[in-house]
């Protein structure tokens, strides 16, 4: 019975190794449930350091935070070690967890594992580890590579980037992408749709694309590219599929048929390729930003897409591109909005805009407006590795929010319907630049 019962512990510990291929033997002070969470996908550095995909490096300042995120599903014990290389040198650290704090001594060459000490979540959602340099003896406190927790909080629910398959570490931290996919079934020959947003206080941060007109074949919207530069962009996908726009045969590349004052045209590529345009323009938080965008196919199988911007600040449409998309025979359809961060080093950082008063234009009906949405959202959503997401109806007008390791996350694949605002665009389209 002994021997049945030890084989069945073995046994009960390979599974368990299985679920994580970087456990190789069971970590001393643990329980049988660990999980291992990269720093790579999974943490941001104040005052210094910088996370790359083998964790924690460059850190040689007493000043420096690195901070790591992960969601609990539970409350109950949490016990943490951490993988760290001092190079050789003599280290002494402090962990921080919820303001309990023990201190760790790390030395000799070679990557170790430490363990921390224990702590008591009171209650489920996300919580950060802080790790601090005190003392070294070398030039750097070490790399850190991995946090390994276990406990009674920790269950098969634990949120976070599990690894770098996929280049979800560099995915992971700039956060989940959230779409309003809007309902426009049984409006035909959609030709314009038009759109608002508003930014609240606080929440442009940099890395955030506002998009308000989505397509099916581009994006239309507004982004906090630097601390200096802020560019209204509009871009359409060529319909050859492909990352890199100079393998674009010459019959699928996008053509450009106009632009407007001071905007940039040119190409893009990494996420599919095809023209893009952009105008540098500060738009201002609290300020309403009106997007109108035209797609109309032509007798020669092509189709094409206008995009004119609205800003309170000059109370005029400004015209930002007009391309023309080969192979191509459509309306607009597929309409949507969304909201992302492109900066990896922002992704810990909170954000949200509204999205209001959508309307769709085609020649026979005029105006119809669109009051309801589906909440989608990426693969790092989807996944579990970030559940800081949420979007629907708020005050009257639709809504995306995401990053910053909020807790108060909604349920994807909802339907959302706002209140009829039942005023049409007053736009003369003949006018238009």
């Amino acid at each position: 019975m002994k021997i049945k019962i030890i084989t069945l512990f073995f046994l009960y510990l390979i599974a368990q190794c299985k679920t994580n291929e970087s456990l190789a033997m069971f970590m001393e002070g643990h329980d049988l449930n660990i999980q291992m969470i990269p720093i790579g996908g999974n943490s941001w550095t104040i005052n210094g350091g910088e996370i790359t995909d083998k964790g924690l490096v460059d850190w040689t300042n007493k000043q420096t935070i690195c901070r790591t995120y992960f969601k609990l599903a539970q409350k109950g014990t949490l016990k943490l070690s951490l993988f760290l290389n001092t190079k050789g040198g003599k280290s002494k650290l402090n962990v921080s967890i919820l303001g309990k704090t023990f201190e760790v001594l790390a030395e000799g060459g070679g990557e170790k594992e430490y363990f921390v000490g224990e702590w008591n979540i009171s209650q489920a959602g996300y919580i950060s580890v802080d790790i601090t340099g005190i003392s070294k003896t070398s030039s750097i406190f070490g790399i850190i590579s991995n946090l390994a927790v276990s406990g009674s909080a920790i269950t098969s629910e634990l949120s976070y980037v599990k690894n770098n398959v996929g280049n979800y570490f560099y995915w992971g931290r700039r956060g989940p992408s959230v779409h309003l996919r809007y309902a426009s079934e049984g409006v035909e020959n959609i030709e314009w749709f038009y759109n608002e947003i508003t930014v609240p206080k606080n929440n442009d941060v940099m890395g955030s694309y506002f998009m308000a007109n989505g397509f099916g074949e581009g994006y239309f919207g507004m982004q906090v590219n630097s601390e200096n530069e802020r560019r209204i962009l509009f871009s359409v996908w060529s319909p050859f599929t492909t990352d890199n726009p100079k393998t674009i045969p010459e019959d699928q590349k996008i053509l450009l048929l106009k632009k407007g004052a001071d905007v940039y045209t040119g190409e893009f590529g990494n996420e599919g390729s095809g023209g893009q345009s952009y105008l540098k323009y500060n738009w201002k938080a609290n300020n309403t930003y009106k997007f109108l965008l035209q797609g109309k196919p032509t007798a020669d199988n092509y189709t094409i897409y206008t995009a004119y911007f609205f800003a309170p600040e000059e109370n005029q449409w400004r015209l930002i591109a007009s391309f023309k998309r080969p192979k191509t025979s459509t309306y607009l359809k597929n309409l949507y909005s969304f909201l992302e961060n492109f900066i990896p080093e922002t992704g810990n950082q909170e954000r949200m805009g509204y999205f209001d008063n959508q309307w769709v234009f085609n020649s026979k009906v005029g105006w119809t407006e669109l009051n309801q949405v589906t909440l989608t959202a990426d693969n790092t959503a989807k996944k579990s590795y970030r559940l800081d997401y949420a979007g629907g109806e708020k005050d009257g007008r639709f809504y995306l929010r995401n990053c910053g390791f909020f807790n108060d996350n909604t349920l994807l694949n909802q339907k959302f319907t706002r209140k009829l605002k039942a005023k049409s665009p007053m736009i003369d389209f003949s006018k238009l630049p």
